[in-house]
């Protein structure tokens, strides 16, 4: 199959950003419903790979007042007890009380789940790992931009850590009267030349009980202690007297969670990966194994894109590949490193090309995803983080990267 490959002449930062700007990233606790969807979703692929690896699995799951149904595709030789799966997930996030009006014991649990269709089985033979087609087709893109040391935009990363340590306050009881369900938001001004200079607007909406230590809690109480527990500790040097904190805007966030917002699996695919920073091909992660090129090309994308800056041949690059259902080579590549490449643009897509195998069973092969790896990548972003299981987010071909181009 021909195969079109184009690095962009022009960078599309260079061309609409010429001076000062924000830009602002949220993100979700594990207790938002819509992550509740995607943590079990991904908790039900994670058994199914544990007991068959070529499992191929396609699951989601909605949440709403005392209800999870949970629908989809799967053709496995494993079997996963559905309900379990459920409520240890549901029990996991914290939801264990009746006041929540959602809970691990007490929701009920519908389940439709059939086969996989022939049509696309097909495309996705199991007859050796170069021939494995891809499961659908679509754009899968990744990211990297050398201002944080995870190699990632600022406002997603902190955004995502004020998130973490929302849920890490409340399972810790520093903060005991947060609920499971939250959201985080934060507005970084950068430079004329890209660089995140300083934190505007930090938005925080935590769950919390009526009321603590027998008395009603106030709106003055929960900004205090998120100030003291949350929003400083992760700002650190980003936090000063003229930075801006909204702590649940209303004034009031006592129902949450699905009872106050019903969620589904792969609404949150934004906060999965750059905050908007980078394009998205569209296609969510979760509850999918990685023979579906929305997930694992996403991955790979992201691992190719983080090596090309971590090497030093780039400030940002962004990968975008393109696949078409049941084929194994992708149908395009696309580079962009929006005007701050070290190196002549010509040199990089070679070199992408050299390194780096693009076949979805070389991906799965190469990054290692046919292991139960996935429940963990559901909450707090799928990029950035140093976990073992997060293999697209190693730098060991940025060596090699480097020195080739330096020829």
């Amino acid at each position: 199959m021909q195969k079109d490959i184009y690095i962009a002449p022009v960078a599309f930062f260079e061309v609409r950003l010429m001076a000062k700007y924000l830009f602002t990233s949220e993100s979700v606790t594990e207790g938002h419903p819509d992550k509740v969807c995607d943590q079990i979703s991904d908790a039900i692929l994670d058994e199914l790979i544990r007991q068959d690896p070529k499992s191929h699995v396609a699951v989601e799951a909605l949440v709403t007042t005392g209800l999870v149904v949970v629908a989809g595709e799967v053709t496995t030789n494993g079997y996963a007890e559905i309900q379990d799966i459920v409520r240890k997930t549901l029990e996991d996030i914290g939801y264990t009380k009746p006041e929540y009006y959602f809970d691990a014991k007490g929701s009920g649990v519908m389940v439709s789940i059939h086969a996989q269709s022939p049509d696309i089985a097909m495309g996705v033979k199991e007859d050796g790992i170069e021939n494995i087609g891809a499961g659908d087709q679509g754009i899968m893109f990744g990211y990297a931009t050398d201002e944080t040391p995870e190699l990632m935009p600022l406002p997603i990363s902190l955004a995502h850590k004020l998130a973490y340590r929302l849920s890490q306050v409340r399972k810790e009881k520093i903060v005991p009267y947060l609920r499971p369900d939250g959201k985080t938001q934060v507005t970084v001004e950068y430079n004329e030349e890209h660089k995140p200079q300083r934190v505007t607007t930090v938005v925080i909406a935590a769950q919390h009980d009526e009321a603590a230590d027998g008395k009603e809690l106030t709106a003055e109480k929960i900004k205090e202690d998120l100030l003291e527990h949350v929003v400083k500790p992760v700002l650190g040097k980003y936090y000063n007297e003229e930075t801006k904190v909204v702590v649940n805007g209303t004034g009031r966030f006592v129902l949450g969670g699905p009872a106050g917002d019903t969620g589904v699996t792969g609404r949150k695919i934004i906060v999965d990966t750059y905050g908007g920073m980078a394009a998205h091909g569209g296609g969510c992660f979760s509850g999918k194994d990685p023979t579906k090129v929305d997930r694992s090309a996403c991955y790979m994308a992201r691992y190719i894109a983080k090596n090309v800056v971590a090497a030093g041949l780039a400030s940002k690059c962004e990968v975008q590949l393109a696949y078409v259902i049941g084929v194994a080579e992708p149908v395009s590549i696309f580079v962009d490193t929006f005007g701050t490449e070290k190196v002549a643009k010509e040199k990089i897509e070679p070199l992408i090309r050299k390194h780096f195998r693009l076949k979805p069973g070389q991906i799965i092969e190469d990054l290692q995803l046919r292991r139960p790896i996935y429940k963990k990548t559901a909450a707090y972003g799928h990029f950035g983080r140093e976990e073992p299981e997060f293999t697209w987010e190693k730098t060991d071909k940025a060596e090699i990267l480097g020195k080739e181009a330096a020829l």
